[in-house]
C-alpha cells in the first residue's frame, strides 16, 4: 500500500463521484482517492447519499418489514430455490433459502414474477425508484474506479444493460429485497458460530464465504451485521456505524474478472444472532450492478491503458459462463497470491497520480 493508509472504512459523498465535463475537481479527485483506498484495505467503502434518497431508502426498508411479515411461516416448495446459477438473471419475485434462515423478493424490471397457483402477491413499496437510485450510484461509483484505473470514460457500456431498457429486453442488474433470520419464518436453523474477542458468541448463516459474481453490489440494511474480510484477513463488522443516509458498497467478481485481477472482490458473511427479540429479523436493500448474459468480460480496456495482464485473464469469458462456474474462493482470497492495485494517496492535498503494482 501506498501511505498509511485509512484507519477505518471510508466515506464518500454520492454527489462527489458524479463524473462531470472537463478537468476533474478536487472533491472528485479526492473521493476517488477515498473509495479506491478503503476497498484496497477493507473491499468495501461507505458511500453517503443526500437526504432526500436516504428517505426513500428508509421507506423502502420499512415496506419490507411489513411484506415479509406478512408471508407465511414457510414457504411452498415452489418458492424454495437453490440458487441454480442457471437462472442468475431470471430471478424475480419472493423465493427463499430456509438453510440461511433468508427471504429474498427480487426485483427485476422487465421480467413479470410468478406466483404459485396464480396467486396475487403485492411486492414491497418503491422497487422502481430504488432500483433507478441504485442502479444510478453504482454506475456512478464504477466509473469513478475507472477512472482511478486511468481507464477511458464509462469503460463499462458494453457489458452492461441499455438505459432506459429497450422494448422486451430485461435487466441482468437485479434489486433484492431480503430479510433474515424473520422470528414466524421456520427455516432449517442452521448456522456457525464464531468467538468475539470478547468472548461472546456469534451466529452466521451457513455459508460463510460468499462473493457476489456482480461488478459493484450496494447494500442497505436496517440493522448492522455484515462482515467483510480485509486486505489482512480479519473479519469486519462494515455496518455497525452507519448513518441513515449511508450504504455499504463492494466489488464482486465480474469486476475481478474485468479488471485483471486489480479490483478484488469482497468475501463476506451475515450475522444473524442480532435478531434475537425483534420481530421483524434483519433487512436489507440489495442492488447487484450485473454483466449482461450475452456479452464477455474483457480485459481488453486494462491493456489500453497499459496495466499488465496475467495468462489467466487473457482471454475473454462469456459472462453466461462466468456465472454458471462456482467461484474458487478458498484460492481466490489468499492474500498472499492476489496482485493488488496500489491506490493513489492524499498528502498535504495534493493527488498522488503514481499508480504501482505490487504483490503483497
Amino acid at each position: 500500500m501506498a501511505g498509511s493508509g485509512l484507519p477505518s472504512l471510508g466515506r464518500v459523498k454520492l454527489t462527489d463521484l458524479v463524473p462531470c465535463e472537463g478537468l476533474p475537481s478536487d472533491s472528485y479527485k479526492l473521493s476517488v482517492s477515498t473509495l479506491s483506498q478503503s476497498l484496497a484495505q477493507y473491499s468495501a467503502a461507505i458511500i453517503q447519499f443526500p437526504a432526500s434518497d436516504g428517505a426513500l431508502l428508509r421507506s423502502g426498508l420499512e415496506s419490507a418489514r411489513l411484506y415479509f411479515h406478512q408471508r407465511a411461516s414457510y414457504p411452498s416448495a415452489e418458492m424454495i430455490h437453490n440458487n441454480d446459477s442457471r437462472e442468475w438473471c431470471k430471478t424475480s419475485g419472493y423465493y427463499a433459502d430456509p438453510q440461511m434462515w433468508q427471504e429474498t423478493y427480487d426485483y427485476r424490471p422487465g421480467l413479470t414474477p410468478n406466483e404459485p397457483n396464480n396467486a396475487m402477491d403485492f411486492p414491497p413499496a418503491g422497487l422502481p425508484d430504488i432500483f433507478a437510485l441504485l442502479g444510478k450510484a453504482t454506475r456512478d461509483i464504477l466509473d469513478a474506479i475507472s477512472f482511478y484505473l486511468n481507464l477511458r470514460s464509462s469503460p463499462f457500456t458494453e457489458i452492461l444493460d441499455n438505459v432506459p431498457l429497450r422494448n422486451r429486453e430485461i435487466s441482468s442488474s437485479v434489486l433484492s429485497v431480503c430479510c433474515y433470520a424473520r422470528p414466524s419464518f421456520q427455516g432449517a436453523q442452521h448456522h456457525n458460530l464464531a468467538t468475539q474477542e470478547d468472548g461472546q458468541l456469534i451466529m452466521f448463516t451457513d455459508h460463510e464465504h460468499q462473493a457476489d459474481k456482480s461488478l459493484i453490489s450496494l447494500v442497505k440494511s436496517d440493522k448492522a451485521g455484515l462482515h467483510i474480510r480485509d486486505l489482512h484477513g480479519r473479519w469486519l463488522l462494515v455496518d455497525g456505524d452507519l448513518g441513515p443516509q449511508e450504504a455499504i458498497v463492494y466489488p464482486g467478481l465480474a469486476l475481478y474478472q474485468a479488471t485483471a485481477g486489480y479490483v478484488n472482490p469482497a468475501l463476506y458473511r451475515t450475522e444473524i444472532n442480532t435478531m434475537q427479540g425483534n420481530m421483524h429479523g434483519r433487512c436489507s436493500l440489495a442492488f447487484k450492478l450485473m454483466p449482461k448474459s450475452m456479452s464477455s468480460l474483457s480485459c481488453s480496456e486494462m491493456r489500453a491503458a497499459g496495466h499488465g495482464v496475467e495468462a489467466q485473464f487473457q482471454l475473454p469469458v462469456l459472462v453466461d459462463d462466468f456465472m454458471q462456474k462456482s467461484p474458487p474462493t478458498d484460492q481466490l482470497f489468499n492474500r498472499q497470491n492476489i496482485q493488488c492495485f496500489n491506490f493513489p494517496t492524499v498528502q498535504d492535498g495534493r493527488w498522488i497520480d503514481e499508480m504501482l503494482v505490487q504483490d503483497l
